[in-house]
């Protein structure tokens, strides 16, 4: 799957050659083995499950942890042949005999996670880089093989998937399965640097954060015979279905709201939001355009986070923090290490007080530097937990937006509420758990109707 654009400078890909060399990062890493790794042969395998953009970006980043021992591509899952054929081989032009996938090894269907994550041994990782609908199941089943896990965010659409992928991370604590997940950021080194700036107090108190994610808009035509069909929703469903993805805001402003609760170090007790569509909008999914969500955090201090997808407006890609003290900002357009403390409130480039040294890798090679370093020396890590909150935090904003009402942290943890109840059943012939009307338009949030939690 192509990952949209929200800033049309830059993608994700771009960003990194921009500001990455493969190398760089790699010094946290030691030459040497340790004694713990994945087989005698010191490989750590990968099963790559859901072969889209993202899953393929994560397989490069693996293939960029440099000096600590051989990393292979072993197994591939996909729905689709032409889709796993066409990753396959742009991967095995691009790292060689890294990517050694015998054909018995490439796996199609709803089960094939199950043959993927069978083929690994102790000490390997399942790349879970699925549409969000179907992640806990697969992250479940990898735990339950004893596999380290990669999961791509958003990591369930909906508070019951959510919950169940909690107590699979629970179980993996217990038995010494790493998990990573994808919050690329918080592995930033110079995002860290300012982390440590706000928990000295150089800031002083923290009462506002402000998060936004603005660009241009995707909308979704009429898929005509193919709405109401699930593997053609599965296929164009992803930010427009909110079964399948959790929608555009959660699937893209989740990572600068996983930094406002970085940055509290709390999660937030509740949120109030409001949010709606253009109007002349044409679009058949279920997406609003602009989302607009105030959190409120146990001590009264706020994070307002804002999204939109609308064409000829302004795009912005950032997060700042406004301390009693100062302002600082936390990061900036695609994910980049924009880190600067102001001398006041201006947020403004003549204004800097201070800047961390510079990032020399991308972050999401930095995330993989420090998973596969967890991996050979056998540390704690288990990223689960955190992940699950910050994306019920979203779904929090998520559900305050539609519903017109205030969602509470308490609601949400209570809550099991799912778009899709069983989606282990889900095959090629299932009705697809949301249906469009004759003209090919999915149901929309309306407030005072609308449920989701």
């Amino acid at each position: 799957m192509k990952e949209t654009k929200l800033a049309p400078k830059s993608t994700r890909r771009e960003f990194i050659k921009q500001t990455s060399s493969l190398a760089a990062g790699a010094s946290v890493l030691s030459g040497g083995l340790p004694a713990v790794h994945a087989a005698d042969d010191h490989t750590i395998r990968l099963a790559l499950i859901g072969c889209g953009h993202r899953g393929a970006g994560a397989v490069s980043d693996a293939m960029g942890v440099q000096n600590y021992g051989p990393i292979k591509l072993h197994a591939m899952v996909d729905l689709r042949e032409a889709t796993l054929a066409k990753v396959h081989d742009a991967l095995k032009q691009k790292f060689g005999d890294k990517i050694a996938v015998a054909d018995d090894r490439k796996f199609l269907g709803f089960d094939a996670y199950k043959k993927a994550i069978d083929t690994l041994r102790p000490g390997d990782i399942a790349m879970c880089t699925t549409r969000a609908y179907i992640r806990p199941v697969h992250v479940e089943y990898a735990v339950k093989k004893g596999i380290h896990v990669f999961m791509e965010k958003p990591f369930a659409p909906d508070p019951g998937g959510l919950k169940r992928l909690l107590r699979a991370g629970e179980e993996a604590e217990k038995k010494g399965v790493k998990i990573a997940a994808g919050f690329q950021c918080r592995h930033s080194p110079a995002r860290q640097a300012m982390i440590q700036q706000v928990r000295e107090g150089k800031l002083g108190e923290i009462p506002l954060i402000r998060a936004n994610r603005l660009g241009g808009t995707i909308m979704l035509k009429s898929q005509g015979e193919k709405s109401n069909n699930l593997m053609e929703q599965l296929q164009f469903g992803r930010i427009h279905l909110y079964w399948i993805g959790s929608g555009h805001m959660v699937d893209y402003l989740i990572h600068q709201i996983d930094e406002c609760c970085w940055i509290k170090d709390a999660w937030p007790v509740s949120a109030i939001g409001m949010a709606g569509r253009v109007a002349d909008s044409k679009d058949c999914g279920q997406n609003l355009d602009n989302y607009s969500i105030e959190y409120t955090f146990a001590d009264g201090s706020k994070a307002f986070c804002g999204f939109y997808r609308i064409n000829k407006a302004r795009s912005d890609f950032a997060t700042y923090i406004h301390g009693t003290k100062c302002a600082a900002q936390f990061s900036g357009n695609v994910h980049a290490p924009t880190v600067h403390r102001f001398k006041d409130q201006r947020t403004d480039n003549d204004n800097i007080a201070w800047t961390p040294t510079p990032d020399t890798a991308s972050p999401w090679q930095y995330e993989w530097n420090d998973f596969i370093t967890s991996i050979r020396n056998d540390l704690p890590y288990n990223e689960c937990k955190r992940a699950c909150y910050s994306d019920l935090t979203t779904l929090m904003g998520r559900a305050a937006c539609h519903t017109g009402q205030m969602v509470t942290w308490d609601e949400m943890m209570k809550s099991n509420f799912q778009f899709c109840e069983n989606p282990d059943a889900l095959n090629e012939n299932s009705p697809p758990p949301a249906k469009a009307d004759e003209n090919g338009q999915f149901p929309v949030p309306v407030v005072g109707q609308w449920k989701e939690t």
